[in-house]
């Protein structure tokens, strides 16, 4: 079997017919450097400095500072004095590590501490919180240990990888992006068949940044007496009027059933949340195999507790987000490229075809702008486009010099006019 690596992307290698685990090791090897030939690698590419607006890059062995739209890092709290301070403090105090899990000796007081204010965050008490080591496992642990063969999950078709892999010892039935007519006809045909139905969806959606409609998906779920969980990762600290969220904004902390996210966007740091019923946690706390069996996070999660009370203490930074977001798309727009329905931090260029998305990308570095090309399966393959993550801490010089620069490669490559774009 031959592949086209000119329209190739890495699923692409995942199980090739006939090619053992070295016969597509081997084949992929091949489709790397071709990739690197071309400078269409983007990825895995060494950092010199902590994630920021700009960072140094090490780039076929030449360092150079970048401005950087590749960092999850919305509110620039991982650089934030204060929240180094109290990693720092955290280190001092107790150690590296904890050592152990949970379960078995490995709970300490910071732990205790962070449940107590990502719980109160949203509202809640202490024993409606239950933390994980990352926001993936927050998900995929969860989900395991939740649904079994007798029930399912009715997924949003964009979620989060992380919610398809939990799923995968369960029923589960996926619905078109948003699509409300399409998710009550699932939820019509399955309310008698299946002993749980688990709605999940994301509040913010990380490759086109735009929104579900909560309410309306809350009201569907009711209705047909299902469950409904909702990952807002890239939500929380941007959305809402405090802050909390895409579930803030649409009234619905207190009625969903589960709430996940992660500690390592607008918290700065490393790990995840699920917020549900005090009984629901303590079943998760003590059933979920990454609560049993893997090492709790270490001391400088007390760094995380600090970029919680930031979030509340310092609001000029959201404010700086939202101030950036609004000037950097409408720059996009003004130059006439797709940024979709985008209503958050992430602002993606849509270009479709995977190799221009690629030359984009290169083209992008050669202006000091660091990128990500987002290609199939993170998106569909006629989907492709370059993602970015606008940041608090971005300055108007460094937007400007990105705006410039999709400037100058639409004019060499026309990316603009591949489009029906209604910001044109």
């Amino acid at each position: 079997m031959s592949i086209n690596f000119t329209t190739a992307t890495f699923r692409d290698f995942e199980n090739i017919p006939d090619f053992d685990m070295v016969d597509r090791a081997e084949i992929f090897y091949e489709f790397l450097d071709y990739m690197k030939s071309n400078g269409h690698m983007n990825y895995r590419l060494k950092n010199n400095s902590g994630c920021s607006s700009v960072m140094n890059v090490d780039i076929e062995n030449t360092q150079k500072d970048y401005v950087s739209f590749v960092s999850n890092d919305y509110l620039g709290f991982t650089q934030h004095p204060k929240v180094k301070q109290a990693a720092i403090e955290g280190i001092q105090k107790y150690g590296t590590g904890a050592g152990a899990s949970p379960l078995i000796g490995g709970h300490f007081v910071f732990h205790d501490d962070l449940e107590k204010r990502i719980s109160s965050f949203f509202g809640k008490k202490q024993e409606e919180a239950v933390i994980f080591t990352t926001g993936y496992t927050a998900n995929s642990a969860t989900l395991q240990i939740l649904l079994q063969k007798e029930d399912i999950a009715i997924i949003d078709m964009a979620v989060h990888a992380s919610v398809h892999e939990g799923c995968a010892y369960t029923n589960t039935k996926t619905f078109p992006h948003n699509n409300l007519d399409a998710l009550e006809h699932i939820l019509k045909t399955s309310e008698d068949k299946f002993r749980t139905k688990l709605v999940i969806i994301d509040g913010i959606y990380s490759q086109d940044g735009d929104v579900s409609p909560l309410r309306e998906i809350y009201n569907l779920v009711k209705k047909y007496n299902a469950y409904l969980m909702v990952d807002d990762a890239h939500g929380v600290g941007i959305l809402g009027k405090t802050g909390r969220g895409a579930l803030e904004e649409a009234d619905l902390i207190d009625k969903v059933d589960f709430i996940t996210g992660t500690f390592s966007k607008t918290f700065g740091n490393l790990g995840g949340y699920v917020i549900c019923d005090k009984k629901m946690a303590a079943f998760i706390r003590f059933q979920s195999r990454q609560q049993i069996f893997s090492a709790t996070a270490p001391p400088s999660t007390m760094g995380i507790i600090k970029a919680i009370e930031l979030v509340d203490e310092e609001p000029i930074w959201r404010h700086k987000l939202w101030e950036n977001i609004s000037y950097f798309k409408k720059g996009l727009n003004d130059i006439g490229l797709d940024t979709g329905n985008t209503c958050s931090a992430i602002v993606p260029v849509k270009i479709g075809d995977p190799n221009v998305t690629g030359d984009v990308g290169k083209l992008l570095i050669q202006h000091g702008v660091y990128t990500n090309p987002i290609l199939y399966p993170a998106v569909a393959r006629k989907d492709a486009r370059i993602r970015m993550a606008v940041m608090a801490t971005h300055e108007r010089k460094h937007l400007d010099k990105t705006l410039n620069a999709f400037e100058d490669i639409n004019n060499k490559l026309h990316i603009a006019k591949k489009f029906n774009n209604n910001h044109a």
